[in-house]
């Protein structure tokens, strides 16, 4: 292996690193995509991750000067297809092999710069932060899997959008409690978390059950190599919806609501055995 190479394959280890301590089911969905789209999406994961923990984490720090030194080390590490900082570097070979669009990557880092100086949203501004923090991380993934091929990438966008967007608003029903309590966030518009009640839980099921059937022509149109890890993914965040909504509202404003390892590894074997057996 000479130099350049080992240097890009250490630093997409990085990645994979940082995705396997931060999140046990997105690691457990990507080992069940086909080996080559592995280090891209360790890649993008790592990427998400580390913008987000500039918002999230680092309370004694300037947050925005950090994030704008990011921003700014992102799109030079494109420009220039190469960056020091590991992070930077594995993503900016994924972007560049594989197209990724840049306004995906502005609308990305804008919703963290809406973390920063978070407001109450109102529904304009909600939707923007979904799309934004969620919706564009698929459209990556999904630039990934279609490698190249531009009228599948078009065909699968919307339920691939569906789809990040259940997946965020599963993340904050579930995070409701320290979003809140840690951050001041209540993400849903008009939504006062001391009056959060059981017609306000009911709404917000509709809405995002109803992203989830919305998203479902779109993983059976993905190809093979990505169908089950993103079924699986699916999968998860189903069980963990089908959890919250059996639980009382209260419940939900004072605990984080939880899937066990246990039962991932379950739906892991599942979705496998569906897959092997034509079944999916």
């Amino acid at each position: 292996m000479n130099a350049q190479l080992l240097f890009d394959q250490t630093t997409f280890e990085c990645s994979k690193l940082i995705t396997q301590r931060y999140s046990t089911s997105f690691t457990l969905g990507i080992k069940t995509l086909a080996k080559n789209f592995h280090l891209p999406i360790y890649a993008i994961y790592g990427f998400v991750r580390y913008a987000d923990e500039i918002v999230d984490t680092f309370h004694d720090q300037d947050k925005k000067a950090l994030l704008d030194r990011f921003k700014k080390d992102t799109y030079e590490a494109i420009e220039a297809r190469i960056s020091l900082n590991p992070v930077l570097h594995a993503f900016q070979l994924i972007v560049n092999q594989y197209r990724i669009d840049q306004e995906l990557i502005e609308a990305f880092l804008h919703s963290m710069e809406m973390d920063l100086d978070f407001k109450t949203y109102n529904d304009s501004k909600y939707q923007e932060y979904i799309y934004g923090s969620a919706e564009v991380v698929g459209l990556m993934c999904l630039r990934v899997f279609c490698q190249g091929d531009e009228a599948e990438y078009q065909r699968l966008k919307d339920p691939a959008c569906k789809l990040g967007s259940a997946f965020q608003k599963v993340n904050f029903l579930r995070d409701l409690k320290s979003d809140f309590e840690e951050r001041g966030r209540v993400y849903f518009p008009g939504v006062d978390f001391n009056r959060f009640n059981t017609a306000v839980k009911k709404a917000i099921e509709e809405d995002i059950q109803k992203d989830f059937d919305d998203s479902l022509v779109g993983i059976a149109g993905l190809p093979q190599g990505a169908k089950l890890g993103v079924k699986l993914a699916y999968l998860y965040y189903q069980k963990l919806f089908d959890k919250i909504k059996k639980l009382p509202p209260e419940t939900i404003t004072q605990q984080r609501v939880r899937i066990p390892n246990a039962r991932k590894l379950s739906l892991l074997f599942g979705s496998y055995v569906e897959n092997k057996l034509g079944f999916s």
